[in-house]
């Protein structure tokens, strides 16, 4: 049995992540879904609660034929210690998926096997783009799966994102 891990700030978890799920779900039987900067929320970059992206994360995954841990990582901002900051938060894993190169830097260096995830159409597919969409009231829905529109609507997020960049704009 591989247990993998992913992570991703996942504000909000959109079809590019999606994309990465589905590939890495090919390799693992079990994945370990770390939920980053779980402890930041109600800003323009941040906009959504750990527990809303859980809600994103495990809607949009129940179909896929693969058990999943979605594990809210709150932010250290000693990297040094990240690596057993997530191994302490997160259920065991095999091998890490990550393109950012400090967080595979600091995996490699603490003896984790680290394998990079073919990004899916990354020029539109990504968290600025989605929350540009949201502030702006322009067609985000078509670049996240369904459930995620479900759990922002239920949360009032687009009211939210729109609020606060008003906000982060005038001060």
């Amino acid at each position: 049995m591989i247990r993998g891990f992913y992570i991703g700030r996942f504000q909000p978890y959109h079809d590019g992540h999606h994309s990465v799920v589905e590939r890495i779900a090919e390799e693992v039987d079990e994945l370990v879904v770390g939920i980053g900067s779980a402890d930041q929320s109600h800003t323009s970059s941040d906009p959504f609660t750990a527990g809303e992206r859980i809600m994103m994360i495990t809607k949009s995954l129940v179909d896929l034929d693969l058990v999943t841990y979605p594990v809210p990582i709150e932010d250290l901002n000693r990297n040094s210690v990240w690596v057993s900051h997530v191994k302490s938060m997160s259920p065991d894993f095999d091998v890490a998926y990550s393109n950012n190169p400090l967080v595979v830097q600091l995996f490699e260096e603490a003896g984790v096997e680290v394998r990079g995830s073919k990004m899916f159409n990354r020029e539109v597919l990504e968290g600025t783009e989605v929350r540009e969409r949201m502030i702006a009231g322009d067609d985000w829905a078509s670049l996240v799966p369904d459930p995620v529109v479900e759990v922002v609507e239920e949360t009032g997020g687009i009211q939210r994102i729109q609020r606060i960049a008003r906000s982060d704009s005038n001060g």
